[in-house]
């Protein structure tokens, strides 16, 4: 019998691939239970479609580029925006229920850098949630897959160059080798490799790292976003994140004496893209001043609106109808990563990448809200499509094990962690880079993580100018004021 389809990671990009395989044989391997632990599950924003009357593929696809700082790959944005509409069908086809109005018609919110309303929510703030459960039960309906969770990836298997399995670890320690036809990596982002973040302890980029150890080409690696607004909790790394959606039913963002923060910044200023509202946030925060989301006019049921922003603020002691929530910049989302053609395919035969860890070129050097979701599912079924459709040669010549290597231990990934925030944040200046570049390279023996933060700063060096999420200013700046960042550093 052939050897299946090897898919590494359950969130919506990994589970629309292994569903449109079909009926290809394939193996999804998760670290846990239904989608348990992955980013998707705790998206909050919800899929860009061009559904509206008097919108169209192309205005979506305008906004994305910019958004993007044109840094995009065009004809995947192009392909990603009309295909938003099919999306959302298909969604409803796998019994997502997305939030309608009284009327029956779906419910139409906009978001940061969107000219229009476009973005489709389910349960309100729990989209990702709505998606990442709907898939997880058809793909345990689907005879063509099987759904191995618990277990981590920690080598990849090479004949001739060609991935053709991989090795697995279970909870107790325990080592598997298992044979592929191909191998799909959707681990996800690193969003976990810096000290404050949105994102769940697994997303630490070890998908992104299995593929620089196996020797597969990589793109764009200075490029992640911050999200501007997660909810400031002193001394905690994943930080709950308070949906953009927020400020586009109103909410603004203030300092401590109620001064609208984003005037002047931008036109669309509280709903201007991601990359210019984290800098103004976190220049804030870095000269110690409080930032808040005061979303205490928004009128909505909360309950039914926001039930994810209003659990944690109530959970910490703020009850956002009636106080200003106090926000901080986090850790994202990777616009780059393991360099991949619109198929899916690597620069080595038989690794194929899909959703945040795969660098497409679509989101440029900035993603467009709410693009995440569509771009994992649009991709994953493209990619699926195509490997029920190929065939796989024959592996040959002798086994070459690729690995991770240890991890580092827990003080030095917090110092890690932390050293990355600081040099490596919404804004970056040349010096703290190379500062970030020596202590990787100190540590580059200890453990992986350092050895992929260093492939991340290298990368950060070798754009000298800002551009979109990549805010490189002179050290000057970081140490005065907001001012231009559309300079050298």
């Amino acid at each position: 019998m052939n050897a299946p389809i090897v898919v590494v990671g359950a969130g919506v990009a990994g589970l629309a691939t292994a569903l449109a395989a079909a009926p290809a044989r394939v193996l999804l391997l998760s670290r846990g239970e239904a989608g348990a632990g992955s980013a998707s599950l705790l998206a909050q924003g919800g899929l860009a479609a061009a559904l509206a009357t008097g919108d169209s593929a192309a205005a979506h696809a305008h906004d994305t580029m910019v958004a993007g700082a044109h840094h995009n790959d065009v004809a995947c944005v192009q392909w990603l925006c009309a295909q938003a509409p099919g999306v959302v069908e298909w969604l409803l086809a796998q019994g997502v229920a997305f939030d309608r109005a009284g009327d029956g018609q779906l419910l139409l919110g906009r978001e940061g850098g969107h000219g229009v309303a476009r973005i489709v929510h389910a349960g309100g703030d729990a989209t990702g949630a709505v998606i990442t459960r709907a898939l997880a039960a058809r793909v345990g309906a689907a005879h063509h897959i099987h759904w191995h969770s618990g277990v981590e990836v920690d080598a990849l298997c090479l004949r001739d160059n060609r991935v053709c399995g991989l090795r697995l670890r279970r909870a107790d320690g325990s080592l598997e080798e298992l044979a592929a036809s191909a191998v799909v990596l959707a681990t996800g982002g690193s969003g976990a490799l810096f000290a404050r973040t949105s994102n769940p302890p697994g997303a630490d980029g070890a998908g992104l790292a299995l593929a620089l150890a196996a020797g597969a080409r990589v793109r764009d690696l200075e490029f992640v976003q911050f999200h501007p607004t997660a909810l400031d909790v002193p001394g905690q790394q994943s930080l709950p994140l308070v949906t953009e959606a927020l400020r586009g039913a109103g909410a603004r963002l203030v300092d401590a004496q109620g001064r609208r923060l984003l005037d002047g910044v931008h036109p669309l200023r509280d709903l201007a893209p991601r990359d210019v509202v984290a800098r103004q946030v976190w220049l804030e925060r870095q000269a110690g001043a409080r930032v808040l989301l005061d979303a205490t006019a928004v009128d909505v049921d909360w309950p039914h609106a926001f039930p994810n922003v209003l659990a944690a603020c109530l959970a910490h002691g703020i009850d956002p109808r009636t106080t200003p929530i106090p926000v901080t910049p986090a850790a994202h989302y990777q616009m780059g990563g393991i360099a991949v053609d619109a198929d899916g395919r690597s620069s080595l035969p038989g690794l194929y990448a899909v959703g945040e860890v795969a660098g497409t070129g679509v989101h440029g050097a900035n993603r467009l809200a709410s693009n995440s979701l569509l771009e994992g599912i649009a991709f994953g079924r493209r990619l699926g499509g195509w490997l029920a459709a190929a065939a796989a040669p024959p592996a040959t010549g002798a086994p070459e094990w690729r690995g991770l290597g240890a991890g580092l231990p827990p003080p030095r990934l917090a110092q890690l962690r932390e050293l990355l925030w600081q040099v490596a944040g919404p804004l970056r200046s040349r010096s703290g880079l190379r500062r970030g570049l020596d202590g990787c390279i100190d540590w580059s023996g200890e453990g992986w993580q350092a050895r992929l933060a260093l492939a991340m700063l290298a990368a950060a060096l070798r754009r000298p100018d800002s551009l979109g999420a990549h805010g490189c200013v002179p050290d000057t700046v970081l140490a005065t004021s907001p001012a231009p960042l559309a300079v050298a550093c």
